[in-house]
């Protein structure tokens, strides 16, 4: 039958056979090797007892993460970010209908879940309005107001890649919200997009350090005299590792993001644990008052709370001082934030999550008597209308969410952040995995999100009874107790106040709030 072929393709054949026996032949060579050096190597047992095969593990480890996200893993199961929480931003963020139909796939049982307290008169469409803006640093030379339910909390251009940096700054002014720079230093594509910016200063001071790390005035100053920038916050300690310096990989410090903070290229930049300049509470207005001195701009702090009592006696100080003293504003970040990278043991165990920590911060301010001074921001996995309303009923003024515009952006919830590799093109600096995020289609994302997250508060507000989102109050929400009651803020605070635990109070229903508050 061969001898019937063409000469040519008899030709063919046998080289295509050798190639093939060679193959073969190479693998097993390959095969006996890595057998070898399994059975002698004595770094991993595994390899060492079952050489070969034991190497599908790693492989199957790595694919599992993908196999749960997209196959095994229910809507309300994954983590930090569940199916449905990504869905609900993905879909805003597009335009696209995010209503769901049958029933929520939520469970209403476990504790800590919150439960708004629908009036039984809600306002009509035409009753509801605007919520106003907040006036932020009275005292300021330059005091700024902000209008936007939500805003973009910081992400240092250096995590975040320049498209992302770009779209978010496009999206800020679209939506009216402010965009939050980060410990990374201003840079030019935070100021291209014309929107509000917050500018933060981190424990190395980058964007406003002298070259022995210390704050530079002169510095400050010219960051402050862009029209754009409109606050200072002076971070203390971030969500996702109270107590650690910010870390980018020297990977991701390229010579443009180098010559914005003032360090070396291609290097890892690791910021110090705390301002070495701010040792005491003392310490902590002086250099608030400096800034907002040099600045003429409100300037504030952000912080994880483990406990208040620092706070109380900041408090007791500022009002030693006088109120013209106190920081502008307080941003409370959650012990469950997030970040590009961390030490595992101070992402899952340090810090107090925002549902415990905003409503103790509220309390020491009330008890202080500077609650009508000091703005509160929160911040930390508020990415969906009713983790933001459960803010506002909490005390919040804003709400600041960083991973919640990932999200509009594109993010896929990887989990590549630190790597350089992010496959959407967030927190990448690889030119050819950027090119896949255009910042003017993910600007129009950002505003979609902002305006839905608006809708979406305001449908809870007037269900709750009050006109606008910034009138929702402690008795417009109940949250779960051990004992399968509910019971609202309001009462929770009366049992703290009491020295008693939540659920010994007899969970009354909240006050029916058939009278519209302005």
């Amino acid at each position: 039958m061969i001898d019937m072929l063409p000469p040519h393709v008899i030709q063919f054949l046998s080289l295509a056979a050798s190639a093939f026996i060679f193959v073969i032949g190479m693998a097993v060579l390959g095969l006996i090797a890595v057998f070898i050096y399994d059975v002698v190597q004595k770094k991993d047992s595994v390899l060492r007892n079952y050489p070969v095969v034991g190497h599908l593990r790693g492989g199957f480890t790595h694919l599992g993460e993908f196999f749960r996200q997209y196959f095994f893993a229910l809507d309300r199961e994954e983590m930090p970010f569940n199916r449905a929480e990504r869905d609900w931003v993905y879909k805003s963020s597009i335009g696209r209908d995010n209503t769901v139909a049958f029933g929520s796939t939520r469970s209403l049982t476990p504790v800590g879940t919150p439960i708004f307290v629908n009036a039984p008169f809600p306002p009509l469409d035409g009753e509801t309005v605007d919520p106003p803006g907040i006036v932020f640093g009275p005292h300021a030379r330059r005091p700024y107001e902000a209008k936007s339910l939500i805003n973009i909390s910081g992400m240092s251009y250096g995590a975040i890649s320049r498209p992302a940096a770009l779209a978010l700054s496009r999206g800020a002014r679209l939506a009216g919200c402010w965009m939050n720079t980060g410990e990374g230093g201003l840079s030019r594509h935070h100021l291209e997009g014309g929107g509000d910016i917050v500018f933060q200063i981190g424990t190395a001071k980058y964007g406003v350090r002298n070259p022995d790390g210390s704050l530079s005035d002169d510095k400050l100053a010219e960051i402050a005299s862009h029209p754009p920038v409109r606050m200072i916050e002076i971070k203390l300690s971030q969500g996702a590792k109270p107590g650690k310096g910010g870390i980018l990989p020297g990977g991701k410090v390229t010579a443009e993001i180098a010559a914005i903070r003032g360090i070396p290229q291609g290097r890892d930049s690791l910021s110090p644990n705390r301002h070495t300049d701010i040792g005491s509470l003392d310490n902590l207005l002086d250099m608030i008052n400096h800034v907002r001195e040099v600045t003429g701009l409100p300037t504030g702090i952000k912080t994880v709370i483990g406990d208040t009592a620092w706070l109380d006696e900041l408090f007791a100080i500022v009002n030693q001082r006088g109120r013209i003293s106190a920081p502008d504003f307080i941003t409370v970040d959650s012990g469950d934030g997030g970040t590009g990278a961390a030490p595992m043991p101070l992402m899952d165990n340090m810090g107090l999550p925002i549902k415990e920590s905003l409503p103790m911060v509220i309390a020491s301010l009330n008890r202080a008597g500077l609650r009508d001074r000091i703005r509160v921001a929160a911040s930390g996995k508020l990415v969906t209308p009713a983790e933001i309303a459960w803010a506002y009923c909490a005390g919040a003024d804003v709400v600041n969410s960083a991973r919640g515009f990932m999200f509009s952006l594109g993010c896929i919830q990887a989990l590549k952040c630190n790597r350089n590799t992010c496959p959407t093109g967030i927190t990448t600096h690889n030119p050819r995995l950027q090119r896949g995020l255009d910042p003017a289609d993910k600007a129009v994302r950002v505003k979609n999100y902002v305006e839905k997250v608006h809708k979406g508060v305001g449908i809870i507000a007037h269900s709750c009874g009050v006109a606008h989102a910034r009138a929702l109050g402690p008795a417009h929400v109940r949250m779960v107790q051990p004992n399968g009651t509910s019971m609202t803020l309001e009462q929770i605070a009366l049992a703290a106040e009491a020295g008693r635990p939540a659920a010994s109070l007899t969970a009354a229903p909240a006050p029916a709030a058939d009278t519209l508050a302005s």
